[in-house]
């Protein structure tokens, strides 16, 4: 694969954020000012940044809704594809790997919602798939469940993620800058 990085937003839409009788996402607001962050960085070093979204019949995330849309905060540039999926595996009967195949993208910055579905398998199939993934430790996010906190669950995927499948970095500190020769 080659050298090229691209930041993957996976999920970061409205209903998600904002679906009533849905909880707020915990510490959304720094979620997404993390992902902001990210965009930025990966804008202004000319990085590849493609959105995904996903898309299921009745729901929150149904098509065509309000809640499909991706959050404005987050939303793609003009030249930024975005990738429908129904599963929460990002590649599977979608065309992300085509969109990164055509750009030379070799590495992979991963952010989005939701860390133990999406997230998690979106991870773990970039990996499979030969990627070099970075998962942006600090945006990513769910919601409480199974009797674990939102931050449990982060943190339990950060670590096990972090166990051979990416390196897991603050977003602060992950740079989208290219090694020197590549």
């Amino acid at each position: 694969m080659d050298d090229k990085t691209a930041l993957v937003v996976i999920d970061t839409q409205l209903g998600m954020f904002e679906t009533p009788g849905l909880p707020p996402v915990p510490d959304g607001e720094r979620l997404l000012e993390n992902i902001e962050g990210l965009l930025r960085e990966a804008r202004n070093t000319g990085a590849t940044v493609v959105h995904v979204r996903h898309g299921e019949g009745e729901g929150p995330l149904e098509r065509g809704t309000r809640g499909w849309e991706i959050h404005p905060r987050v939303a793609p540039a003009e030249d930024e594809p975005v990738v429908d999926k129904e599963t929460p595996d990002s590649f599977l009967r979608t065309r992300l790997g085509d969109e990164l195949e055509s750009r030379g993208i070799g590495r992979l910055v991963l952010a989005g919602m939701q860390t133990e579905y999406c997230v998690d398998t979106t991870c773990r199939r970039a990996f499979s798939l030969g990627y070099d993934v970075t998962l942006a430790a600090d945006a990513h996010g769910t919601w409480d469940e199974g009797g674990l906190s939102a931050a449990q669950i982060v943190a339990h995927h950060n670590e096990v993620m972090g166990n051979g499948f990416a390196d897991v970095v603050p977003a602060a500190e992950i740079s989208f800058r290219e090694p020197a020769g590549a």
